[in-house]
């Protein structure tokens, strides 16, 4: 009796020694980045054009001559003006780079909703879903 016992004790010390520690979790909410671009204020503005146009339109002034560039950000400037007193504030600026990614995340929601809408009827059936995804594999 004394040796399944032992055995058993012999286990969960083995066991015991040998387990991994729990992960530390981060309590903490990180924002998500708002480009995957380098951020560096001093050399780098794609971070910033990224995060202030969204990506897409980031792409479009980057094929821009300066002059272009200047009066499309003109007319970019007086839409973030909420109030229309000739000057953007913080607020008004934060609240402009949230409409640029929210309208990036549902102009992408809606691509891939075309993407998996395979016969166009506006909605996605379980057999599109799975062709869309998988193939025709499963």
């Amino acid at each position: 009796m004394a040796l399944p016992q032992l055995l058993l004790c012999l286990s969960l010390s083995v066991l015991c020694i040998s387990s991994k520690p729990t992960e530390k979790k981060d309590r903490v909410h990180h924002e998500p980045q708002l480009s995957d671009k380098v951020h560096d204020d001093a050399q780098n503005f794609d971070y910033d054009h990224d995060a202030f146009l969204g990506a897409e339109e980031a792409k479009t002034f980057d094929q821009l001559t300066p002059e272009e560039s200047k009066e499309r950000l003109g007319k970019i400037v007086g839409k973030i003006d909420e109030d229309k007193d000739g000057f953007v504030t913080v607020e008004e600026l934060k609240a402009w780079i949230k409409f640029a990614q929210k309208r990036w995340i549902y102009e992408d929601v809606e691509r891939q909703w075309q993407g998996h809408d395979l016969d166009g009827d506006g909605l996605i059936s379980w057999e599109e879903y799975r062709n869309a995804t998988y193939g025709y594999i499963l």
